[in-house]
């Protein structure tokens, strides 16, 4: 029941901003400045107040944390492999393989661990979203670098590397662990000017996502979107959860990790793939399928993991 009461709103939120887009109320040309507003500066709010809010002491996993990066290497190595096996044509090599392991941590992760998890959760997840943002990006930019054009791969590649130095969500982060670690006071005038801020960030998020959706280019590309969606769904946090359980961590360290590596396809693979010339259709087919069967792979993982129980 707890994991219907989580997964059920966040995705009727979803359809609902689909249907919001189709009858009329979120018009194209509203989606790119919500998109932005969302993006730089209601996440951001939400990652750094709950990371500021929390004790690193008691928040912070390393172990999660190496594994959850390690898996998400794999899970690029994954769809490398079986793209390879598929013999792809190199744009879409790069696209499948991106949107196989590039994971939407902000809009769709973090919403998930913290209507799941609750605030500990939030912090936990908000901590490793920072450091799977810089991998992802930084992967993701090789791949489809590797397979553009010569000299569009190199053009693109130091646009893309100079804003994931700038990328609101490693900031923000960044910000929450030293005001955190050295336990710098926040006035009450920013808390809840933050937290303000924060609200706007999971229902808006999920809404344009929502708004985002296209469903017409799945005819077409139906055979590599499933192979994505299989890695990034299935295979990726079912590596995942074997490891976590290897090492002994309970659910309640391990939940926001594997809730971070099931993540849906992230949307911005659809705007890399598209500034490298790689194959931009297959990117959108695979946010879409993605982000709507995630609702199915998320309570599947959440049933087989259980409550988390045991939280500080």
């Amino acid at each position: 029941m707890e994991i219907l009461s989580t997964i059920v709103p966040i995705f009727a939120i979803v359809l609902l901003g689909w249907a919001a887009r189709r009858g009329g109320f979120m018009p194209p040309e509203f989606l790119g400045p919500a998109n932005r507003l969302v993006y730089y500066f209601a996440i951001p709010a939400l990652i750094f107040g709950s990371i500021a809010k929390a004790s690193l002491r008691h928040e912070f996993r390393g172990t999660v944390l190496f594994i959850t990066l390690a898996c998400v290497a794999a899970g690029y190595a994954c769809a490398w492999m079986a793209s390879r096996l598929a013999r792809f044509p190199a744009a879409r090599a790069g696209a499948f393989i991106a949107s196989a392991g590039h994971g939407n941590l902000g809009y769709v992760g973090l919403a998930v661990a913290y209507y799941f998890m609750g605030d500990s959760g939030l912090a936990r997840a908000g901590l490793l979203a920072g450091f799977l943002t810089v991998l992802q990006n930084t992967l993701s930019v090789l791949i489809l670098q590797a397979a553009a054009p010569l000299a569009a791969g190199r053009a693109r590649g130091r646009e893309t590397l100079r804003r994931l130095a700038t990328n609101p969500v490693i900031l923000s982060a960044l910000a929450g662990i030293l005001v955190s670690a050295l336990g710098i006071p926040l006035p009450l005038v920013v808390r809840r000017s933050v937290d303000m801020l924060s609200g706007l960030a999971p229902p808006t998020a999920l809404l344009l996502i929502g708004a985002s959706l296209t469903l017409d280019m799945l005819r077409a590309y139906w055979r590599p979107v499933l192979g994505a969606v299989v890695i990034k769904l299935a295979i990726l946090p079912g590596i995942g959860l074997l490891v976590y359980r290897a090492f002994g961590l309970p659910p309640v360290d391990f939940l926001p990790g594997l809730i971070l590596l099931a993540a849906p396809t992230a949307t911005v693979t659809y705007v890399m793939a598209r500034e490298m010339r790689g194959d931009a259709g297959l990117a959108v087919a695979a946010i879409s399928a993605s982000t709507l069967l995630s609702a199915v792979s998320y309570s599947a993982w959440l049933l087989a993991v259980g409550p988390p129980g045991g939280a500080p």
